[in-house]
């Protein structure tokens, strides 16, 4: 058991990784929430430059970095973190992981946020197994859970292995738990706000408005200006 100076001096950084395209007030939120509950010193927002398991998105890396920097902006302890749009190649997690390892020491706490819904896809991550030694897991509720699929055995046995319900095990080490923390259903969507853009219509109050501003001086998504 760590003793209380352990403690104080152990860095807590929440990650969030995505593409981002574009940010809304869901991302927002969930960071928030999951930074309180667990008394995070900061969470990184990490833009994919070439996600493995989507369709490459059709707006730049570089529009989209500018919209998470503009959305997390006014907030001290969301962090803007570009290693993955400085990196070749695809934006593997396990990568993105030992990168921050290498930077911020063998103590620092590092919690991947991830969808429960992303979740039961995690098997397929890129050498996936090896995460967990590097970083721990928080699985957020979203909305509509109740129509996640269901875990495979594999998983199924990870998340037994590993699992916690005590918040405090993920501040006394560095990685190894996974656990599950509700947040507050937002049911808004990237994919939603791209249709809502390129039908003309409006994006106010699913996203910040600068980003808004942002999408419209560029003429992202089908937007109509400003």
């Amino acid at each position: 058991m760590p003793n209380v100076m352990e403690r104080i001096a152990r860095p807590i950084v929440g990650l969030l990784g995505g593409t981002f395209n574009p940010m809304h007030f869901g991302h927002l939120r969930m960071a928030q929430e999951l930074a309180e509950s667990l008394q995070l010193d900061e969470v990184r927002f990490i833009p994919s430059a070439n996600p493995p398991h989507k369709t490459a998105p059709t707006v730049s890396a570089l529009h989209r970095a500018e919209m998470v920097k503009l959305g997390i902006a006014s907030n001290p302890i969301f962090k803007f973190d570009d290693r993955e749009l400085r990196r070749t190649g695809p934006s593997y997690m396990v990568d993105t992981l030992q990168s921050l390892r290498d930077e911020l020491g063998a103590q620092a706490s590092l919690i991947l946020f991830m969808g429960s819904d992303a979740f039961t896809e995690f098997n397929t991550w890129h050498r996936w197994e090896e995460i967990i030694g590097l970083c721990h897991i928080v699985l957020a509720q979203r909305p509509l859970a109740a129509k996640i699929e269901p875990l495979s055995r594999t998983l199924d046995t990870f998340l037994h292995n590993h699992y916690t319900e005590n918040a405090e095990d993920l501040r006394e080490s560095s990685a190894g738990y996974v656990t599950m923390q509700a947040i507050t259903p937002l049911d808004i969507s990237s994919t939603a706000i791209r249709q809502h853009l390129q039908s003309k219509k409006s994006a106010r109050y699913l996203m910040p408005d600068d980003v808004i501003g942002y999408i419209q001086s560029h003429h992202l998504y089908g937007a109509k200006g400003a």
